[in-house]
């Protein structure tokens, strides 16, 4: 880890490390997925290489990652539908983080969801994309 960089508590350790090396070398806000309507951390994830949006295994309720809300129809999708992630094992419940890639300014660049699933804690990259308009500040809080 750098030392600008910012990991919320309750990202697990293995998850921030990906997320970390995954990034190219910027300063890194990660960040833990939460469930507003009960407190959840498990979910079920559909994504693409441009978004994602989740759903809590405990009560059911939906939000999208960061900005996948203003994309998530056919006209974006471009051949890239979204699917369900999956484990190598089969599962299909995660706990989920995001790094957001911060540029210079403090502006959030990149996004990039990890997941680590909740059978065999496997951990992995399922989509990240690029930034390319101001100001992003709102997005820090949309995981």
């Amino acid at each position: 880890m750098r030392a600008d960089d910012r990991i919320d508590e309750g990202v697990p350790a293995d998850l921030a490390v990906l997320l970390r090396d995954a990034d190219d070398g910027r300063p890194v806000r990660i960040s833990r997925s939460l469930c507003a309507g009960c407190g959840g951390r498990v979910f079920r994830v559909l994504v693409n290489a441009s978004g994602a949006e989740r759903e809590c295994a405990g009560c059911g309720a939906r939000a999208f990652i960061a900005d996948s809300g203003e994309y998530w129809d056919e006209e974006f999708w471009e051949g890239d539908e979204p699917g369900t992630a999956g484990c190598p094992c089969g599962g299909e419940e995660f706990e989920a983080a995001v790094a957001f890639s911060l540029g210079g300014d403090g502006s959030v660049r990149w996004v990039t969801l990890g997941l680590r699933c909740a059978e065999d804690g496997f951990c992995g990259i399922y989509a990240d994309w690029k930034i390319d308009y101001a100001p992003t500040d709102h997005l820090l809080t949309m995981v």
